[in-house]
């Protein structure tokens, strides 16, 4: 059994061939996979060999990988620039469109990803989304940049200085992707009130009760996160924990944090019913073998 890695921008997988493989006995559901930041819809070494992998092991599946804008580079390039809010717009106005999909499919997102599809499965109900699988993302922000990616190091150098100097004003929000999941917990007064995306899907200011009854129409809301993750800070926030506010240190998980007590989302009555789905994986941030892959991740595909 052969084992070779693959990496590039934030995507790092290491692929074992001779795998299982798992076959589907009825129509597969339809798979629509969102890239991370700095990647791209159709990268070989990334989202193309994750939709390669999928498509040999479920014969027949279709799977959309969504890039936004007319290009692979404008791809990349709105994944740092483009407004999180007008990407998810034009996403729910792609999938309406899709005649493949009106069916309802699963979906799978890689890093920031994950909680821009999270925002397609709460503002976006038809058509359906069945599982969603978060791989990696950052459901309760972040508070750091760490390796933000290495390929792209002169545009993270410039984006750190950003976040740090005024993430939440409000030219850096409406044109900063990383701005708008940028959380700090030393200010959480000025994130929630300024925050123009994460601070909405996750119903800091208030309630909406369509977000919350379209999350809990979700059959699973699978969450990945990387036990040695260096990317993410603090990488609770794959799992939806985070920092106690008011310091940078202490981390509080989903299940004692305001979000899940006052149930402002439904993921306690999701976590109740069964729904909400835990799974760490050991190694840093997107790495993983199709081994674990085929394991963990397939059955919520089929």
């Amino acid at each position: 059994m052969a084992v070779f890695g693959l990496c590039l921008f934030v995507v790092c997988v290491a692929f074992v061939v001779g795998g299982p493989v798992l076959k589907n006995g009825g129509d597969p559901v339809p798979l629509v996979i969102w890239h991370g930041m700095g990647d791209s819809c159709c990268n070989p070494f990334s989202m193309g060999a994750i939709k390669k992998m999928v498509e040999e092991q479920i014969p027949g599946i279709y799977v959309l990988s969504l890039k936004i804008g007319n290009s692979i580079t404008e791809d990349m390039e709105n994944s740092f620039f483009l407004n999180a809010n007008e990407q998810v717009a034009r996403v729910c106005e792609q999938l309406a469109k899709d005649p493949r999909l009106q069916q309802g499919y699963n979906s799978m997102g890689f890093s920031q990803g994950g909680q821009f599809l999270r925002a397609v499965a709460q503002r976006c109900p038809q058509p359906r989304m069945r599982n969603l699988i978060s791989v990696g993302g950052q459901h309760q922000g972040v508070y750091g940049l760490p390796r933000c990616p290495g390929e792209s190091s002169h545009i993270c150098d410039w984006i750190r200085k950003v976040l740090n100097s005024g993430a939440y004003t409000k030219a850096v929000q409406e044109h900063l992707v990383q701005a708008e999941y940028w959380h700090d917990p030393l200010n959480e007064e000025t994130y929630r009130s300024s925050s123009i995306f994460l601070a909405d899907i996750n119903q800091e200011r208030s309630v909406n009760e369509s977000y919350k009854r379209n999350l809990q129409a979700l059959e699973k809301f699978v969450m990945v996160k990387f036990l040695q993750d260096t990317m993410v800070d603090p990488v609770d926030s794959e799992w939806f924990g985070f920092y106690r506010p008011g310091q940078g240190k202490e981390i509080i998980p989903l299940q004692n944090s305001t979000i899940y007590t006052e149930d402002r989302l439904g993921l306690r009555e999701m976590d109740t019913a069964g729904k909400l789905v835990f799974l760490g994986v050991e190694g840093d941030h997107l790495h993983f073998t199709d081994k674990w892959f085929n394991e963990n991740i397939l059955p919520f595909l089929h």
